[in-house]
């Protein structure tokens, strides 16, 4: 969830970086300071650069009051990724030149961009947060860490399933074929032709909810493939200024 501003920074692994490995975060925050934020002085850093010590959680909920984080120690992925928005503003303010001159975005992407109804929102606040955790407990959906993730997991289950569409395509009555039972052979006789018919309805009728039982797990997999697949384009932004 951090590849984008990862990269933007020149991280050396943008890709396979995991900030729950505690030692790797460690690192990675130490390498944050030094490289990109500066806020402390280089003799004020000796506390974040040790790595090993068990006072280590102590110092780095220091380091986020002092550089004005909303987020505490305890929060995280929000932490990384507000230091990264940091990190990548003071990165584009010492190099204004440099990315001034880039090319813009192309129409396309900016179209696609302006089509997106996600583009806009601040995904850090927390009547946001509350709201989309809410509405994820009343339609029974996993939670994930990244709330833009559970946002469009909501949206799929509603343009799928709650959409008037949707609701009356499931409310009509299914109109059946007429089934040939004694061309359905059972497998055994129970002695009375009667039961024998029952026994021939039940066995299809099982075989009807296996069969709709497979369509759920179908449409359950292309939910979770779309969710999974679907590239994330980070939009969170920290506090802007030094």
């Amino acid at each position: 969830m951090f590849r984008r501003k990862l990269s933007a920074l020149e991280y050396h692994n943008p890709t396979g970086f995991d900030c729950k490995d505690e030692t790797e975060f460690r690192n990675f925050i130490v390498w944050l300071e030094d490289q990109k934020i500066r806020h402390y002085k280089i003799e004020e850093r000796g506390n974040l650069r040790n790595i090993p010590s068990s006072e280590w959680p102590k110092h780095f909920e220091k380091y986020l009051q002092d550089v004005n984080c909303p987020f505490s120690v305890q929060e995280r992925q929000e932490s990384v990724d507000w230091l990264l928005g940091l990190a990548v503003r003071y990165e584009y303010g010492d190099n204004v030149e440099k990315y001034r001159n880039c090319k813009p975005a192309t129409e396309a992407n900016d179209a696609q961009k302006s089509a997106d109804p996600l583009i806009n929102l601040d995904i850090n606040n927390p009547d946001f947060k509350a709201g989309v955790s809410a509405l994820a407990n009343l339609l029974k959906i996993q939670r994930h860490d990244d709330y833009l993730v559970m946002l469009k997991a909501i949206r799929i289950l509603i343009q799928e399933r709650l959409t008037p569409d949707a609701i009356a395509k499931a409310s009509q009555a299914k109109e059946g074929l007429p089934v040939a039972l004694d061309k359905h052979l059972l497998g055994f006789d129970t002695g009375d032709a009667s039961l024998n018919e029952a026994a021939r309805i039940l066995r299809l009728l099982h075989i009807e909810e296996l069969r709709e039982l497979q369509t759920k797990i179908n449409e359950a997999i292309v939910a979770v493939q779309a969710i999974i697949a679907d590239p994330k384009t980070d939009y969170r932004l920290g506090k802007v200024g030094r």
